[in-house]
């Protein structure tokens, strides 16, 4: 009876584990849409990796804004990370933040700076001992220029 007991409770492999489903059709589809692009699949996936460097750059500034108590300011000044200098329109962003239009110059030029060494931070990660982070930098950037 011993026996059959262990028998009957015992787990299989992964026992106690839950079952995830892999959703292969998703991945399929992300796969015939960028296949139409004519990339070699190693441009594919330094493009993936150069966007995936950038989310997790973004995240961890909002991270330090949010900690800062400052969630409000990074929710209205994080589109000036892709805008053009030019193309920012600071009287809003201004009237936006309750500041002067030169606080709020100076508001974007410091996100965009602590945007720039967090990169660089998260590219060094990847990096052995101090490699080329320049040299990285420049084929990631010319990488997101060919997007």
């Amino acid at each position: 009876m011993a026996k059959e007991w262990r028998r009957a409770s015992a787990q299989k492999r992964g026992g106690g584990q839950t079952h995830v489903p892999m959703d292969t059709a998703f991945a399929e589809s992300r796969y015939a849409a960028e296949s139409t692009t004519e990339l070699p699949a190693e441009a594919v996936f330094d493009q993936h990796w150069a966007f995936t460097l950038l989310d997790l750059t973004t995240l961890r500034l909002e991270a330090e804004f949010f900690a800062a108590g400052k969630a409000g300011e990074f929710t209205v000044l994080k589109n000036c990370l892709v805008a053009a200098h030019q193309a920012i329109d600071y009287a809003s962003l201004a009237a936006r933040l309750d500041r002067s239009e030169g606080a709020a110059q100076v508001a974007v030029h410091r996100l965009r700076k602590r945007f720039r060494e967090l990169y660089r931070e998260e590219i060094a990660q990847t990096l052995p001992d101090g490699a080329e982070l320049d040299a990285e930098l420049r084929y990631l950037a010319g990488i997101l220029a060919h997007q």
